[in-house]
């Protein structure tokens, strides 16, 4: 069985609360607004800066001085909600790329690899303005030119968290979702499971498709659905709860948490599919290597983050 690695001390800290943590530029003079009620941003600005023209408020957003929870904002009817903080800055909003809700990991002309948090969204699926990664990356990338945009690629569940890749045109977009299995080399997940499993390793395979009530269903009977197969390996284990490595060899929807269920050991914290316990308070599934092949250079790039500190203290008495 593999020997159980996580990751020890401060540097894993750090890159967490690096964005909380950070130090403004001396010159960089900013002012802080907590929003009291649901209002766009432009009646919200109005509001607070009774002297300034509505064209003098659209001019700061222009030239990036507002922040809306520590996000670029530019569009002036972009919504608020009570208990949000604007920040408005005198000059334009200092650049970073440790957000609280991702960290990027590698960007260059082509393409974005991030580190998602649990709880983020990949993209809004009911066109509102709410928080999500895509929405982050595209008001980052418009940092350099606002004329920049970011392209889904793939996409995580909301409650998963880890490594994702996004383009930076339409172009490496189509490359990826035309030729996925050459361009995506390798996925590697860490999950932690309700119960002991048996098996040091195996792999899972069926067709999945998906029911009225928008929730995958597996089946034995080939082509009744996608084909599906998950490779997993048990990195670690107590007697309420297993430590699994899963290699997808397919990218269904919801894959991994199905192929969990059927064989009797749901990801924790998955009520969806069949948990009863949710010992870390979040889904135990995390996206924790990412290989691919790059749009332009056709270099192979390997992305890897550390077991998540919660996953591997559940094991840390049993290696």
């Amino acid at each position: 069985m593999t020997k159980l690695k996580y990751f020890r001390g401060r540097k894993y800290f750090d890159m967490q609360t690096r964005n909380k943590n950070r130090k403004k530029p001396a010159n960089t003079r900013s002012t802080k607004l907590t929003v009291k009620e649901n209002i766009e941003l432009m009646d919200f600005l109005q509001k607070s800066y009774e002297g300034k023209s509505r064209s003098s408020i659209k001019s700061m957003l222009t030239h990036r001085q507002v922040s809306v929870d520590g996000v670029v904002v530019t569009q002036f009817n972009n919504a608020l909600a009570a208990g949000q903080v604007v920040e408005v800055f005198n000059g334009v909003v200092p650049q970073d790329t440790n957000y609280s809700a991702l960290k990027i990991v590698h960007e260059d002309k082509d393409i974005i690899v991030i580190n998602k948090n649990t709880g983020l969204l990949s993209i809004s699926t009911d066109g509102s303005d709410q928080l999500t990664a895509y929405s982050i990356l595209k008001e980052h990338v418009k940092i350099s030119d606002y004329r920049n945009k970011v392209f889904v690629v793939h996409r995580l569940d909301k409650d998963t968290s880890g490594l994702m890749v996004y383009a930076k045109s339409e172009d490496v977009k189509r490359m990826f979702q035309m030729n996925w299995s050459d361009m995506v080399l390798e996925r590697t997940y860490v999950l932690v499971v309700e119960g002991q499993v048996s098996q040091d390793a195996g792999t899972i395979t069926s067709w999945l498709k998906e029911n009225e009530i928008h929730q995958m269903i597996s089946s034995q009977v080939p082509n009744d659905g996608e084909l599906a197969i998950t490779h997993f390996k048990v990195l670690a284990r107590t007697r309420q709860n297993t430590l699994i490595e899963a290699t997808l060899e397919t990218g269904r929807k919801n894959q991994i948490r199905v192929h969990m269920k059927d064989i009797g050991y749901p990801v924790v914290g998955d009520k969806k599919y069949g948990a009863k316990t949710s010992p870390i308070n979040r889904l135990g599934l995390h996206a924790n290597l990412l290989v691919i092949r790059h749009p332009s250079t056709g270099k192979t790039m390997e992305f890897k983050t550390p077991i998540p500190r919660k996953f591997a203290m559940m094991f840390e008495n049993n290696r």
